[in-house]
C-alpha cells in the first residue's frame, strides 16, 4: 500500500462545523418557527453567518470567500439543519450561483457578484423549473433573443425559492444560434427590479421562512453582459450548478434528520411510562432509532464522497455520487421525522416540539430539487447501463 485512506474530515472543517453549530444553536428551531409564522426571512442569522464568513466558504479568496470547496459549504448547511434552522438560500445563493459564477462568470461578473455572495450582503435566486417542463430541462421555453446590444427575455418559472430576499435571479433560458437556428441553454443574471420581471408568491402548507414564487418575464431587457460566461457552454455551466445543488440538498436533509433524531433520542431517554424505565429501553423504539442512525451516517458518507469528487474536478463521478447522496439523505430525512413523531406520541404533533411542521418539510426532500424517481432513472441508465425509460 502506498497510502492510507481516511474518512476523517480536515481539521479546518471540524473547527468550521463546531463554530457554525455554536452560532446556529443560538438561534435554533424556535427562531425559525417564529420567522416562518411572521412570513419573514431569517435575516439576522443570515447576516451574522455572512459576517463570520460561513456563507462564502466555497467562494475563491480573491473575491472575499474562504477558498474552500462545496464540502465545506455542505458542512455549514448540515450544521444549520441539525440546529433546527436550515435555509434553502444556502443551496441557491452561494452553492449554485456562487459556483456557476466562480467557474464560468466573466471577470466583471465575478468582481461585481462574488464578494456580495461571499459576505451574504448579496443574495441570488436560481430559476430553472417551468410549469410545463418540470424536471425536463430540454422542454424549457424561456427564451432570449438579441436586440442590438441587449437581450430580450420572455418566459415563466415556478417554485423558485427566495425571490423575496434576492437581489437578482440566475435564470436558465435558451438562445437561438444565429448560424443553425437551434436553441441552446444559456444563463442570465436578472436583477429583481428589472422592468417586465414579476414574482408572485405561491402559498404553501410547509411552515418555512423560505418562500416559493412563480416568475413572469415579459420582454425583460437585459444588457449584453447579463449572459453568464460563454454562450456555447450553457449546458456545462448549468450542470456545474446542479451537482452542488444535489450535494447541498443532501446536507440539508441529513441536518434535518439529525435534528429530528436528536429530539427523539432525548425524549426516549427521559420519558418513563412502564416499570420506571425510559421508553428508549424498549426495542420497539430503540431499534427504529438505531436504524435511522445507521442510514443517516451512510447518507452523510455518500454526501462527503460526492463533495470530494466534485472538489477534485471529477464532474462525472460527482454527478453519480451527488444523486445517490441526495436520494439516501432524502429517504432518511423522511424516516427520521416520522419516527421522531412516533417516539413522542401525542407530543410529536404539539407545537412545542415543532415536529408536526417538519413532516411536510421533510417530505419536500423527496421531490426537490429533483425527484427520487428521476434519480432512480439516472442511476438505472448511467450507473447500470439500462435502457432509457422515458
Amino acid at each position: 500500500m502506498t497510502g492510507a485512506m481516511t474518512f476523517d474530515e480536515p481539521a479546518e472543517r471540524v473547527e468550521l462545523r463546531a463554530a457554525v453549530a455554536a452560532l446556529a444553536s443560538r438561534y435554533g428551531p424556535e427562531y425559525t418557527r417564529a420567522k416562518a409564522a411572521e412570513g419573514a426571512y431569517m435575516s439576522e442569522l443570515w447576516k451574522e453567518a455572512g459576517e463570520l464568513g460561513y456563507l462564502g466558504v466555497n467562494i475563491p479568496e480573491e473575491y472575499g470567500g474562504g477558498g474552500g470547496g462545496i464540502g465545506d459549504l455542505a458542512a455549514v448547511m448540515e450544521e444549520f439543519g441539525a440546529a433546527g434552522c436550515p435555509t434553502l438560500m444556502m443551496v441557491v445563493s452561494p452553492a449554485i450561483c456562487g459556483t456557476v459564477l466562480s467557474r464560468f462568470g466573466t471577470p466583471e461578473q465575478r468582481r461585481s457578484r462574488l464578494p456580495g455572495l461571499a459576505s451574504g450582503e448579496t443574495i441570488m435566486a436560481f430559476a430553472i423549473t417551468e410549469p410545463d417542463a418540470g424536471s425536463n430541462s430540454h422542454r424549457i421555453t424561456t427564451t432570449a433573443r438579441r436586440d442590438g446590444d441587449e437581450w430580450v427575455l420572455n418566459g415563466r418559472k415556478t417554485f423558485i425559492s427566495g425571490v423575496d430576499v434576492a437581489d437578482a435571479v440566475l435564470v436558465v433560458g435558451r438562445v437561438e444560434d444565429s448560424d443553425t437556428g437551434r436553441l441552446s441553454a444559456a444563463l442570465f443574471i436578472v436583477p429583481t427590479e428589472t422592468p417586465g420581471f414579476e414574482a408572485r408568491r405561491i402559498e404553501m402548507d410547509i411552515v418555512s421562512p423560505d418562500h416559493q414564487f412563480q416568475l413572469f418575464m415579459d420582454d425583460v431587457r437585459l444588457p449584453a453582459d447579463a449572459l453568464v460566461g460563454d454562450p456555447d457552454a450553457g449546458l456545462r455551466q448549468l450542470f456545474a450548478g446542479l451537482n452542488p445543488e444535489r450535494i447541498m440538498a443532501a446536507a440539508f436533509s441529513t441536518g434535518f434528520a439529525r435534528h429530528a433524531l436528536d429530539q427523539a433520542v432525548s425524549y426516549a431517554k427521559e420519558r418513563v411510562v412502564w416499570r420506571d424505565r425510559p421508553i428508549g429501553a424498549h426495542q420497539g423504539l430503540a431499534h427504529p432509532l438505531a436504524q435511522i442512525k445507521i442510514e443517516m451516517e451512510q447518507a452523510r458518507l455518500m454526501t462527503h464522497y460526492a463533495a470530494l469528487r466534485y472538489d477534485a474536478g471529477d464532474d462525472a463521478g460527482a454527478g453519480e455520487a451527488a444523486n445517490m447522496a441526495k436520494y439516501a439523505a432524502a429517504e432518511v430525512c423522511v424516516r427520521s421525522v416520522d419516527q421522531a413523531v412516533q417516539t413522542l406520541g401525542g407530543n410529536g404533533l404539539a407545537s412545542e416540539y415543532g415536529l408536526g411542521a417538519m413532516i411536510a418539510a421533510s417530505r419536500l426532500a423527496r421531490i426537490a430539487p429533483v425527484s427520487r424517481e428521476m434519480i432512480l432513472n439516472y442511476v438505472a441508465q448511467q450507473s447500470l447501463g439500462l435502457p432509457k425509460s422515458y
